[in-house]
């Protein structure tokens, strides 16, 4: 049986309904975890009174600003979960952000200042947060982070995000190792195409869908609940025996050489 009860988890990236960090929050806490909950800051504070009222149910006990371009913010963040819980046992990093330009067009027209956002937003900041995490992961913890197929395979206009995908792979990989001895896991989820405010950015996001639905085993794409559902078994003493691993949830279209 899944169970959480008892396990404090910091969940990032949620935005809205459609986010998958939200699907994941929902079955994380749907097995007792324990909920701390991240938002985007903003001057207006509309980020924060939007997630807010959308994480309402779940009764996070913590919930704070997160700009993971900011090292101070990401000290505050370990440093108020140390004081208010003593700590962490799952971390779900579900942060990646490129700009829309550099998601359409050639790929060789990317700029330099929009290839290093995206590799700081989308993969440096798996290696900031798990630094943070490792001190507080005292009794072991797992660590998730969400990728896609657009890391190993070209996928049109996915562009300098597949480039940070890779990256956010490889670290998977070397946190792994570094963190395996302290009984701490890493792995990732690569999602299967999912309508969100993130991929709205990819350029012509609906016609993958819809390749998907037609081409993959269960003719069908994910949802953010069957995301969830894996971060959970992932979260859990049931993957005791996984690290470094990317789990496709992605209704088998990594699978298929040709439709």
């Amino acid at each position: 049986m899944l169970d959480l009860t008892g396990k404090n988890a910091l969940v990032t990236g949620i935005a809205n309904n459609k986010s998958i960090a939200w699907g994941i929050a929902q079955q994380l806490h749907k097995a007792g975890a324990n909920l701390g909950v991240t938002y985007l800051p903003d001057d207006k504070g509309r980020f924060e009174k939007k997630v807010a009222e959308l994480v309402e149910p779940l009764q996070p006990s913590l919930f704070l600003p997160l700009d993971v371009q900011d090292g101070a913010q990401v000290d505050a963040l370990f440093a108020a979960i140390q004081e208010k819980w003593g700590k962490l046992d799952i971390l779900i990093h579900c942060l990646a952000f490129a700009n829309k330009d550099d998601l359409t067009g050639e790929f060789s027209s990317t700029s330099r200042a929009g290839f290093t956002l995206a590799l700081e937003v989308s993969a440096y900041s798996l290696i900031s947060l798990s630094h943070g995490a490792k001190a507080l992961m005292t009794e072991g913890g797992s660590i998730i982070t969400l990728s896609y197929l657009g890391g190993v395979k070209v996928i049109p206009n996915y562009n300098v995000m597949g480039i940070a995908k890779a990256a956010l792979e490889m670290n998977v990989r070397y946190l792994a190792s570094e963190l395996g001895p302290h009984n701490i896991r890493v792995n990732g989820i690569s999602a299967g195409p999912i309508r969100t405010l993130a991929s709205s950015a990819v350029g012509g996001i609906l016609d993958m869908i819809k390749h998907v639905e037609a081409s993959a085993p269960l003719r069908r794409t994910v949802t953010q609940t069957e995301v969830g559902n894996t971060a959970a078994f992932l979260s859990s003493d049931l993957s005791s025996g996984i690290t470094g691993q990317i789990l496709y949830v992605d209704s088998g279209y990594e699978i298929m050489g040709m439709a």
